[in-house]
């Protein structure tokens, strides 16, 4: 059966607001630091202090800065005793605050000369210098990075607690190119993700695929259209209820939104730009939702030339960075070299007709 979108497109504002109407932030869980990264913190015990005391930060000759005044090559300070060779890493010994290079101390038989003075410190990681006691690893509401591992990795945390929305995509034959991009897309977003292809386009096939019973956001990837054989909106309504079908959002307008029970779905275009559109005008704010994220970061720049926008339709602007300003690539319509090109997007509401020429606008990063 043909789709048919209804005379008017829904507005993006209030098909947004229909999708994540009784939508809660999903259970914190713990995971092992190789699956947490991209994931959103959902609150990390207070680390102990890190180093746990003073240790070596090179290699050397551990002594004490007071005993060495006045030692130089011309005036070598004599020592009763060797000093302790310590390694990067090394619990410093007792008494000694600093770490002197190889050749200040110069052993030759039972003679030990300091050929050099040390400050308190030199050489030295002091305890809870590189992690103060009471740190947390990840913000929480905020991804884990590369640079929270680094943290959590050296005090010996093996898990992390974040929110991790289970995600499942539907292959409608036919945009399997998109799919890739968009569980790509996905799986930087911490999101845990699973792919499953429907038999064939027709609304039955598409229907018994429609399976919401082990994750948190269902999305279709193609069928969303008004072919002969996009089915994936009818599919829906068979199986759960559509909310919206036709968005008044370009690209992207033939995206549907709808539930399986509980479950928000989109339906996605199996266009690769009208797709990412309404990845990021619908999906990504039921991800924030469903994993209590934090409001993403804006970069504000001006515009290097005006955009032009139609009044009744909200239209995403992707963005490219030159010169510490954003410059226009496409609006509306999306070449895909554009898209490659994006450092970033702008939403321009329904209301507005676009931007003059030096205007300062609030943008999004395409990638965090």
């Amino acid at each position: 059966m043909t789709q048919r979108l209804p005379p008017s497109l829904t507005p993006l504002d209030t098909a947004l607001a229909a999708l994540l109407r009784g939508v809660d932030p999903v259970a914190p869980v713990a995971l092992p630091l190789s699956e947490a990264i991209g994931c959103v913190a959902a609150g990390t015990p207070p680390m102990a202090a890190y180093p746990p005391h003073d240790i070596a930060a090179a290699d050397g000759w551990a002594l004490r800065a007071n005993d060495l005044v006045g030692a130089s090559a011309y005036a070598p300070l004599p020592l009763a005793t060797a000093p302790v060779w310590v390694d990067a890493g090394d619990a410093m010994p007792e008494g000694c605050d600093c770490v002197l290079d190889a050749d200040a101390v110069e052993i030759s038989g039972p003679l030990v000369q300091v050929l050099a003075e040390g400050v308190p410190g030199q050489g030295i990681r002091r305890a809870g210098g590189d992690i103060a006691a009471g740190t947390t690893a990840g913000a929480e509401g905020y991804p884990i990075g590369p640079a929270d591992l680094l943290l959590v990795g050296v005090t010996v945390v093996d898990r992390l607690s974040v929110r991790r929305a289970r995600l499942c995509i539907v292959n409608v034959p036919g945009a399997t190119t998109t799919v890739h991009m968009i569980a790509g897309l996905a799986r930087a977003a911490g999101l845990d993700v699973q792919t499953v292809e429907a038999a064939a386009r027709d609304d039955a096939s598409i229907a018994d695929a429609l399976d919401a019973s082990a994750c948190d956001l269902l999305l279709t990837v193609g069928g969303s259209g008004l072919g002969r054989q996009d089915a994936a909106v009818t599919a829906l309504a068979l199986r759960g209820e559509v909310l919206a079908h036709g968005i008044a959002l370009q690209p992207g307008r033939t995206a549907a939104v709808g539930r399986l029970g509980k479950v928000p779905v989109v339906a996605l275009p199996g266009s690769p730009d009208h797709a990412l559109a309404a990845w990021l005008a619908l999906v990504l704010p039921l991800i924030d939702r469903l994993t209590a994220r934090q409001p993403r970061r804006q970069i504000t720049l001006p515009l290097v030339r005006k955009i032009a926008s139609s009044v009744g339709i909200a239209e995403i602007a992707l963005l490219a960075e030159e010169h510490r300003a954003w410059m226009p690539l496409a609006v509306g319509e999306w070449p895909f070299q554009a898209i490659a090109r994006a450092d970033a997007w702008l939403l321009i509401p329904a209301s507005h007709e676009g931007f003059a020429a030096g205007s300062p606008v609030d943008a999004y990063l395409m990638r965090e």
